[in-house]
């Protein structure tokens, strides 16, 4: 075959082939007369081989070696589907990124926010893990040294791990986790309550500080308010006050305090400083990047008891 008819025979250029002729990867059988290249069979074989390495990807260095025997193709092709594997995650960060900014609406876009955002995008799994890191040191260390309770240390002993094969809400949930925890105002909100731990006044005096006490203790407050919010129940409705009582209660037991006016006046100070949506989403984030069961939306029911009180 001359190189026209190899050519048509493979939907080749013939730019293309006699480039890959010059190369070594397609060798000509023979010259004619006139000087023109001539090829066989097996050079369509072979051309029809690189093609085919090279729609996948591979690059002319690694094929050159793949046709001398020099490199296993088996070998070869494992590396390059593993270096996809990198490329397609990036890409899909890259793309949750992207529609992050789309969404930001019609006004411009601060050159910083989109180099922070590729930042994003680009970050590792150890970056993002230093950057968690970051963000708690941020929030529990005061100068005189870090908050160190049961609390704090459920918190640093989570971190978002997204999965080698992450979903698309797992990829949005890590963007939008990302910006939150650079929300220096997010920052600021929980340093607040950070630093109160740290006050000369006990925090546990008014509300507990265990997880799991805390945890009960909001179960029992959320299970009594959510009825009242969703049959439109005020918190300044006179209906709302047995209920309310009944959770300053519980909340005065575990504190070893009396129900009295003065404890019902600390009590609504530390609903009021415990109210930040964004801490329930930043739970709600992890909870998806980390394949965790969903958790429900309930702070607004916290800001109910906040402003009953």
């Amino acid at each position: 075959m001359n190189i026209g008819e190899l050519a048509r025979r493979t939907g080749l250029s013939v730019k293309t082939i006699r480039y890959y002729s010059d190369e070594g990867l397609v060798p000509e059988a023979s010259r004619s007369a006139a000087g023109y290249r001539r090829y066989n069979a097996d050079a369509l074989a072979r051309l029809e081989f690189v093609r085919t390495l090279r729609d996948l990807g591979l690059d002319l260095a690694t094929i050159r070696r793949v046709l001398d025997q020099q490199a296993d193709l088996r070998s070869v092709a494992s590396a390059h589907a593993d270096a996809l594997d990198t490329q397609i995650r990036l890409l899909k960060i890259q793309r949750a990124a992207l529609r992050s900014l789309a969404g930001r609406g019609t006004g411009d876009l601060d050159p910083k926010e989109v180099e922070r955002m590729n930042r994003i995008a680009q970050a590792t799994n150890e970056e993002r893990r230093r950057a968690m890191t970051e963000f708690l040191d941020s929030i529990f260390d005061f100068g005189a040294g870090p908050v160190d309770n049961e609390f704090t240390k459920m918190l640093r002993g989570v971190s978002p791990d997204l999965p080698d094969d992450p979903t698309d809400e797992q990829l949005d949930a890590w963007v939008e986790l990302a910006e939150l925890i650079h929300d220096e105002s997010f920052r600021a909100k929980l340093r607040e309550m950070g630093s109160w731990m740290r006050s000369s006044q006990k925090p546990d005096e008014v509300m507990p500080t265990d997880p799991q006490t805390a945890m009960e203790l909001s179960e029992l407050a959320f299970g009594r308010i959510e009825p009242l919010v969703e049959a439109g129940v005020a918190p300044t409705d006179p209906a709302a006050a047995p209920v309310v009582d009944e959770i300053v209660a519980a909340y005065a037991a575990a504190a070893g305090r009396d129900t009295d006016p003065a404890y019902r006046r600390e009590l609504a100070v530390a609903a009021r400083r415990g109210y930040e949506p964004r801490a329930e989403r930043y739970w709600q984030l992890l909870a998806v990047i980390n394949g965790w069961p969903p958790v429900p939306a309930r702070m607004h029911l916290w800001g109910w008891f906040a402003d009953a009180l």
